[in-house]
């Protein structure tokens, strides 16, 4: 062999080994990115479970998760409780059948609540999916980070509340959507067309973004869709929804059905008009808010489909319970994801901005200040949440915001030392529903109207309590705190009732509580007395 041959054999030698070298080093730094982006979304899922269980079970259920869980004991045939709690209420059953399979592994209030908290942790995983591919996954984990810690998510899925199963399957939904518009693959539309069922199903205040996805492809004309395909995906959607009325029917409770519609569009307002423009900002976090609408100014050049999608996503809700006259605390959770996600792509692209000059992009000033923006948005989060899971010192709290001290331990006193036959009178149907759940005996509410257009069908109106008192057909009257300070009227009633039928104090719950000057005194929150004929 010549020299000029041995010559070309090492130079090819030392081609290929450059080329391995070069190879293995891309490796090497792909996989680096990889691993450390895996534990960056590790480490945001362990942040949102860590918040969530913290303290998860320290106080009982409020009204409406006593009402779910009692629905589930309902249907998993739970002894007593089948017979106070009707398995079929206002509300579509998807999430109460979980909660039914809980029970019948013979599980308590505190793994029904880390049911919630499982939910939870999913949703904030489908938001960074969802942002990575609307975006980049820098955006994801950012986002998710974001709803991992918002005081909102954070505090509804800490409670056995359908908002949280609502929120993953339209946040879900809106994975699927985007899915479909980045591809073009009607299979995608096929499946948000059984999300939405399936939000339907988790609570039937889903249905509401349908009015999104009708926006959403009516004003993205760069998103095409054939009319077959969407005719496809409703029809999917309305084969997912179908059981809940035909179980309803089948079953007979059509009525309570119809009966609930109609008091939802003439009931009374049961907040004033302001309130979820002075309460669900906090909840949120303004800063969370004022970095979204910024980035939609500031990234106006940006604006495509994207934007579309998620703004319409927060437009119909919010719109929506605008207007409608019910307004409860969790009801505009399914903005948040979409508001994080906005958020989170306003503090990774506000800082870049076009050269006029020679057309190409540059950060303005240093990294630092996106850092620290974030930094203080985090932050903010943090704190918020952390100070929203810890126990009310005031003794009031807003309804869907947690659990009511001392109903718990009022009701496990209840089932421990009254008849099994008693029947109790409470002020309003919420102290009575966590009474019932945890005493297992019955309860009615005074308030609760004799007018059907003005009471949730569910309850029991109580038409003349002293006839019933003196009949002993109800031995014993339940003050509360809570109910006592929506209501006075009903409060001076009850307490009427009790001084007229010789009431004698029989336990009583109180809590710590901080005054104005720092001082912590016991509160009574929740007094029994029993009263006699």
């Amino acid at each position: 062999m010549d020299l000029r041959n041995l010559l070309f054999i090492r130079e090819r030698t030392a081609e290929r080994s450059g080329r391995k070298s070069r190879s293995l080093a891309r490796w090497w730094s792909l996989d680096r990115e990889t691993v450390a982006h895996i534990i960056s979304v590790a480490l945001v899922l362990v942040l949102a479970v860590g918040i969530r269980v913290w303290g998860l079970n320290q106080i009982g259920f409020n009204t409406d998760e006593a009402v779910y869980s009692g629905q589930g004991a309902a249907i998993a045939q739970v002894p007593v409780l089948k017979d106070i709690f009707p398995i079929f209420r206002a509300h579509p059953l998807l999430f109460q059948f979980l909660l039914a399979i809980m029970f019948n592994f013979g599980f308590g209030d505190l793994a029904l609540r880390l049911l919630a908290v499982a939910i939870g942790v999913i949703t904030v995983f489908v938001v960074y999916r969802l942002g990575s591919i609307l975006y980049n996954s820098n955006v994801g984990v950012l986002a998710a980070l974001i709803l991992a810690i918002m005081p909102y998510h954070v505090v509804v899925t800490r409670q056995v509340l359908l908002d949280g199963p609502l929120v993953l399957f339209s946040t879900l939904t809106l994975y699927l959507l985007a899915r479909f518009a980045l591809t073009g693959n009607p299979i995608w539309l096929h499946a948000a067309g059984v999300g939405m069922g399936l939000t339907f199903l988790a609570k039937e205040t889903g249905i509401i973004l349908v009015g999104a996805i009708y926006s959403f492809f009516a004003l993205s004309s760069e998103v095409y869709v054939r009319l077959r395909d969407l005719i496809l995906s409703f029809v999917l959607m309305v084969l997912m929804i179908l059981p809940f009325p035909l179980s309803l029917a089948l079953a007979g409770g059509s009525n309570v059905g119809q009966q609930y519609l109609v008091w939802q569009l003439f009931r009374r307002p049961n907040h004033t008009p302001d309130f979820y423009l002075t309460t669900v900002p906090t909840a949120i976090g303004v800063s969370v808010i004022i970095i979204a609408l910024a980035g939609l100014w500031l990234l106006r050049h940006e604006r495509t489909w994207r934007e579309k999608l998620l703004i319409w996503w927060i437009i119909v809700p919010v719109v929506f319970f605008q207007i409608w006259p019910t307004k409860g605390y969790q009801y505009l959770l399914p903005i948040a994801p979409p508001l994080a996600i906005l958020a989170s792509r306003t503090l990774l692209r506000w800082l870049w901005v076009r050269n006029p000059f020679s057309g190409e992009r540059r950060t303005i000033g240093t990294s630092w200040v996106r850092v620290l923006a974030g930094g203080i948005m985090t932050l903010s989060l943090l704190n918020t949440s952390w100070l929203a899971i810890q126990p009310p010192t005031t003794g009031t709290f807003v309804a869907g915001t947690g659990g009511v001290p001392g109903g718990r331990e009022a009701g496990q006193w209840i089932k421990e030392n009254l008849p099994s036959e008693a029947t109790l009178l409470t002020i309003g149907p919420s102290m009575a529903n966590i009474l019932q759940f945890y005493g297992h005996r019955k309860a009615l509410g005074i308030s609760v109207s004799p007018n059907p257009l003005r009471r949730n069908p569910s309850y029991e109106p109580v038409h003349n309590p002293e006839l019933e008192i003196r009949l002993n057909n109800i031995q014993y009257l339940v003050w509360d705190s809570y109910s006592a300070g929506r209501s006075s009227f009903f409060s001076e009633r009850l307490l009427e009732l009790s001084a007229r039928f010789h009431g004698r104090v029989i336990h009583t719950e109180t809590v710590t509580v901080t005054l104005d000057d720092g001082t912590k005194v016991e509160k009574p929150v929740i007094i029994i007395y029993a009263v006699h004929p």
